[in-house]
């Protein structure tokens, strides 16, 4: 794994749990939550809101923020993109505007300076636009600006990796895993409360579960 992934990765992974973002359902606004119908017709497809060229961009963009590693889920893996969409198709409608003209900036960046799409480019080119990004050098974005766009799609990264499942992301509880968040248990033994160790037991449960079960 190379540095821009390993320090992208420990950046995400350490903001989240200093910001208790794996607490759930906290993480995100309440509209976001699908009913079990709506979680699984949706799947981990994208079309809530972004067409095909816009989620191959964020899919890439966020996969470049958060890269799988060797045991180790990226945001591909968490289904970010799925959570992103939906979002943007239902809690986050007000900022679709923000992420059409802040992808047609980027794309049109990267058509100028490196003679493709974003999500065309090899890792190291991806990389060197999201630095550019984040560092507020990359020229031709108005609004949003360039850091900001940068720093909405990171934070929004964050919140399909560790929020509850029930809002589309964090599937099969990738994040909570890597960070080792257990999630609802039906019981923590004494054990379990004194240590300092990361909680990897089975079964870790999300909302929409506990909403099934009081059902």
């Amino acid at each position: 794994m190379g540095k821009h992934d390993a320090t992208r990765r420990t950046f995400l992974v350490s903001a989240a749990v200093s910001a208790g973002a794996v607490a759930g359902a906290g993480l995100v606004p309440e509209a976001l939550a699908q009913s079990p119908e709506q979680h699984e017709a949706a799947g981990v497809q994208h079309g809530a809101f972004f067409n095909q060229a816009q989620a191959a961009t964020i899919a890439a963009f966020v996969e470049r923020l958060m890269p799988d590693a060797p045991g180790k889920p990226g945001a591909r893996d968490a289904g970010v993109l799925n959570y992103i969409d939906l979002a943007l198709a239902g809690a986050y409608a007000e900022l679709q505007d923000f992420y059409r003209r802040g992808l047609a900036q980027l794309d049109a960046y990267c058509r100028t300076t490196l003679k493709e799409p974003f999500a065309r480019l090899d890792a190291a080119g991806q990389d060197q636009v999201i630095t550019s990004l984040e560092q507020g050098k990359a020229t031709g974005f108005t609004w949003p600006t360039a850091q900001e766009f940068f720093d909405t799609v990171r934070t929004h990264t964050m919140e399909g990796m560790f929020a509850d499942p029930v809002y589309g992301g964090n599937k099969d509880f990738a994040g909570w895993r890597l960070v080792g968040f257990p999630g609802a248990q039906a019981v923590f033994t004494p054990a379990d409360l004194q240590s300092r160790q990361a909680f990897t037991r089975a079964p870790m449960i999300g909302l929409q579960a506990q909403a099934k079960r009081q059902s």
